[in-house]
């Protein structure tokens, strides 16, 4: 059966393969303060595959995820002829029960979570210590959980919110590997002279073929994990807690928004050339540090610009 489009995210698009089977494609579209924008970054949707795939591979055997070995090209054939480097760009996957909130995991103070604790000392309904520093390191990590909106802009939620979503026995197992896995991706950032000061994951519920309705579904790492899409990395070495950090994310077009006058309500603009450059240079450079391969020999040649908005 030919691949059904399902629908465009922010960022990827969905296909369903048959019942059971989803294939998610990453286009170059960036999306920043929760608006796509209308200039695409060349190769961005092959640095989260490429990434995604590294992460999920190692860390297969401490949390399940949605990954399935599957060449796209051949359960996707007329895709793959749309779309050269397809299997560059594409994850095949298992469907899940999406959870409806994505699990952030803040390490240090920054970003919406700054802005927060500036307010009231507070993020997500977690107290934090008086007098801490942006880019100051937090005494733990902890789970800052948010809505999950298709267009928009996702909302914090404390701990008990999320509970009233998706109950307390999927809340506890959500925080439980949401905390774990920044912490795994911290350590391995750190042996690249990187900082992951946070990191939003997404977990999808999956039932057993067969199995009672009312018996508990597997939790699910699903979508994209460690990206500088969905993370923050900084440069170890320069880190200086008193500010904004050098930054290996989409902090570079966030900051280049900030400067533009920009009101954060689409349409956003066109990005100059320079801010497309950097951006793609620290999206490959992410890349290179945490898996210790050259982008242009571990994903093939470049391909062309895909998912550019109409």
């Amino acid at each position: 059966m030919p691949a059904e489009f399902l629908r465009s995210g922010k960022v990827r698009d969905l296909y369903a393969l048959d019942d059971d089977r989803l294939l998610l494609v990453a286009s170059d579209r960036l999306s920043a303060f929760d608006v796509v924008l209308p200039t695409p970054i060349p190769d961005k949707g092959r640095v989260l595959t490429g990434l995604s795939r590294w992460w999920f591979d190692g860390s297969a055997d401490r949390w399940a995820n949605h990954v399935l070995d599957i060449d796209p090209r051949a359960v996707a054939p007329e895709l793959a002829t749309t779309t050269p480097d397809l299997v560059d760009r594409a994850i095949v996957c298992r469907r899940t029960r999406p959870l409806p909130a994505e699990l952030v995991v803040r390490g240090y103070l920054a970003g919406s979570g700054w802005v927060d604790y500036q307010r009231d000392g507070h993020i997500s309904g977690v107290a934090l210590p008086a007098g801490l520093r942006e880019g100051d390191r937090l005494p733990e990590p902890i789970l800052t959980p948010t809505t999950k909106a298709e267009q928009g802009h996702d909302q914090p939620i404390d701990f008990d919110a999320l509970v009233a979503l998706v109950g307390a026995d999927v809340a506890e197992q959500a925080r439980e590997t949401a905390l774990a896995v920044y912490e795994w991706g911290a350590t391995v950032a750190e042996r690249a002279g990187l900082i992951l000061a946070d990191t939003k994951l997404e977990m999808g519920l999956l039932a057993a073929p067969g199995a009672d309705p009312d018996a508990p579904a597997e939790l699910l790492l699903i979508d994209e994990l460690l990206t500088p899409d969905s993370s923050r990395f900084w440069e170890a070495a320069e880190w200086r807690p008193g500010g904004a950090q050098a930054s290996f994310d989409k902090q570079y077009v966030r900051d280049w928004l900030l400067a533009s006058g920009w009101d954060r309500t689409p349409p956003g603009p066109e990005l100059p050339p320079d801010a497309v450059e950097g951006t793609r240079a620290r999206y490959i450079e992410a890349f290179e540090r945490l898996t210790g391969a050259s982008f242009t020999s571990a994903i093939p040649a470049p391909g062309p610009v895909v998912g550019a908005p109409a």
